[in-house]
């Protein structure tokens, strides 16, 4: 059965972009312009996430999402909005956001995040967060240890021994390997937030990792532009 979502967007034209996109990766998506219609379809149906724009006329999202989380605590929200304002991340935050994205936005990116958390709030864990070790190319990877190996690791020069953060993202990256891994993603579980400072330390991190395996020619990060990073690893019949 189609996950469904109630989408309340009053800019007609992108709220049916955006419901046709949505429908075309097979959910069952409702559409109200304004918050009291959409009050009213929440009221009439059922739903599995609900995303709401922030500015709308008759009841703004962040009303419509408080009175909605009256009745349901538990339902997954996103907040869309041209407004980049920290104030409106924190009042978004204090009514128990699940994400916040800001227009204009990638439509894959908004992808990735509504299956993220449709998969935490249906309680269907991913069984590769349980992965602790990995073989990447020439390199074996011991999150736990923190403990980077090229070859077979008989001498001290090939043994890297990584940092908290930088452990962290490589694990995302292994986890992820030759998928793309959304920028945002690693910044909001690794550094905590997503903002400039925080993008920008990522990129210093990105780049010492990229060092590390510069020794595997068949292993590359590489910047995917305006999403995130692609960790591509090689199989002995592409090399």
């Amino acid at each position: 059965m189609a996950n469904r979502i109630l989408l309340v967007e009053d800019d007609q034209n992108f709220g049916d972009v955006l419901r046709s996109y949505l429908e075309m990766h097979d959910y069952d998506v409702t559409l109200a312009t304004d918050g009291m219609q959409g009050l009213e379809k929440y009221r009439k149906g059922e739903y599995d996430l609900c995303i709401f724009d922030v500015m709308m006329p008759k009841k703004d999202g962040f009303t419509l999402a408080k009175e909605i989380r009256e009745k349901d605590a538990e339902m997954p929200i996103i907040f869309l909005t041209a407004k980049a304002m920290k104030d409106d991340v924190l009042q978004g935050l204090r009514l128990g956001a699940d994400d916040y994205i800001t227009k204009p936005f990638n439509s894959e990116e908004l992808l990735l995040r509504i299956q993220a958390i449709l998969k935490r709030s249906q309680g269907k864990p991913d069984p590769k967060e349980d992965i602790k070790e990995f073989n990447l190319g020439k390199y074996h990877f011991n999150f736990p240890l923190r403990v980077l190996t090229y070859g077979k690791g008989e001498k001290d020069d090939e043994k890297i021994k990584l940092s908290p953060k930088e452990a962290q993202l490589l694990r995302m990256f292994a986890l992820h390997a030759n998928d793309i891994l959304p920028r945002s993603d690693a910044l909001n579980k690794i550094w905590g937030e997503d903002n400039y400072f925080t993008a920008r330390s990522m990129d210093v991190f990105v780049t010492k990792l990229r060092k590390y395996l510069k020794h595997d020619e068949n292993i590359e990060i590489v910047n995917i532009h305006g999403n995130g990073f692609q960790l591509l690893i090689k199989s002995a019949e592409e090399a």
